[in-house]
């Protein structure tokens, strides 16, 4: 496939990401006073993957996130030539995502965003984390998405299920972590909704970045290990 048409699909499914799993904490996280809650959220942020890796796991793979493009590579699943063009179409998607969710969430007499979606530590954490919660939380998070994408997505895995496993992690991570992080796990995501923000949310970003790919990275690393150094058990007791 044409790197062209792979960074498009990983911009079209960010996008997604970002406008579907943001927006639902935007617009309907407590619409009107009762609205979707946490709960909510997270499926939303799960239900986001699991379409597009359907709809565009076949093109590009679905990483839509800057960490697992270089959890992939870590992992050995992933030329480190295509980061680059991966990396900055995510960057975009998240950003368009952003966007868009942002004209539709001003559209209202009297709008206020308020947080926007934002992740952060200290003040700009939902249950006032320090940095270094914050930092434990997007690393281990991060490390354990990638553990599920690597072995979801594994020759010997059942075919067709990964994109269930993977999105369905995805919410576990966000019913585990919006307290925390308002979870990241995602730099793209984070960065996607800072620009609309302002400052203070852009000042905390380089936490969203170096954490999950720090997450990322060390999973992939593990992983390789883990299965360079246990064959099937099949093959060990021959």
């Amino acid at each position: 496939m044409p790197m062209s048409k792979r960074a498009v699909a990983e911009f079209l499914g960010t996008l997604w990401l970002v406008l579907g799993g943001c927006g639902s904490a935007v617009l309907a996280a407590g619409f009107p006073k009762v609205g979707i809650g946490l709960l909510g959220v997270a499926l939303a942020f799960g239900l986001t993957v699991l379409t597009m890796a359907y709809a565009i796991g076949h093109i590009s793979g679905c990483h839509l996130n800057p960490a697992v493009t270089l959890g992939l590579w870590a992992g050995g699943r992933f030329p480190a030539k295509d980061i680059l063009p991966y990396i900055l179409a995510q960057l975009a998607g998240g950003v368009a995502g952003a966007g868009i969710l942002y004209v539709i969430a001003t559209g209202v007499a009297n709008a206020d965003i308020g947080g926007f979606a934002t992740n952060g530590f200290d003040a700009l954490s939902p249950g006032k984390y320090t940095m270094m919660a914050a930092l434990v939380t997007e690393i281990v998070m991060t490390f354990f998405f990638l553990v599920i994408i690597l072995g979801a997505t594994h020759e010997k895995a059942p075919a067709g299920f990964a994109p269930i496993a993977i999105g369905l992690g995805l919410t576990l991570i966000h019913l585990s972590s919006i307290p925390g992080t308002n979870t990241s796990v995602n730099p793209a995501r984070s960065m996607g909704v800072a620009v609309f923000v302002g400052v203070e949310a852009i000042t905390q970003l380089w936490l969203f970045f170096v954490a999950p790919i720090a997450g990322a990275v060390l999973a992939g690393f593990a992983y390789k290990w883990l299965g360079a150094a246990n064959p099937a058990p099949e093959t060990k007791q021959a």
